[in-house]
Order: structure tokens, then C-alpha cells, then sequence
């Protein structure tokens, strides 16, 4: 859920996917993280320049759009942040 409300983004210039897509590319990146996100992935800098091209890619995947998708991987990598612990365990 918090993946999803990071994608919602309001004002976009370019065409926002619809609900369903939205929900799609969440889903895909909770399995695209879960997969790849490593206990030190908050030190080092290659982790997480990792987990940001993975992002990119899913987002792209689904067309989403080019003008917020900066912004969107930002938020999610700091859903990721409060959300890895849970995963861990």
C-alpha cells in the first residue's frame, strides 16, 4: 500500500496510469526489492544505486511518467527505509 500511495502522483503533465496499473507496478516492486534489498543496502552506496535502477526499470516498464518518476523513486526507496526491517525478520 505504501508503494501504491508513492505512485499516485497529482498534476503529472504527462497521462498517470489508472488504478489498476498503479497496483501492478507496486506489486511488482515490493517482489523486485523484497528480491534484492540486502541487510546493508542503507550503507553502501552500490546497494542502493542498485535498488534505484530497479525501481527506474519497473516504472518505465509500465510507461510510467517521465516527469515524476525521479520523485516516485525517491519516495519509495524511503518506504523501503521504514519498511526492510519487517521484511527481515
Amino acid at each position: 500500500m505504501a508503494f501504491y500511495d508513492a505512485l499516485e502522483v497529482k498534476g503529472s503533465a504527462a497521462q498517470v496510469p489508472g488504478d489498476e496499473q498503479l497496483r501492478l507496478i507496486a506489486r511488482e516492486l515490493v517482489d523486485k526489492v523484497k528480491q534484492n534489498a540486502t541487510i546493508d543496502w542503507t550503507v553502501k552506496e552500490s546497494a542502493r544505486s542498485m535498488l534505484k535502477v530497479i525501481v527506474r526499470r519497473v516504472l518505465r516498464k509500465y510507461g510510467y511518467p517521465t516527469d515524476t518518476q525521479v520523485a516516485a523513486t525517491e519516495t519509495i526507496l524511503k518506504q523501503v527505509v521504514l519498511l526492510v526491517d519487517s521484511w527481515t525478520s
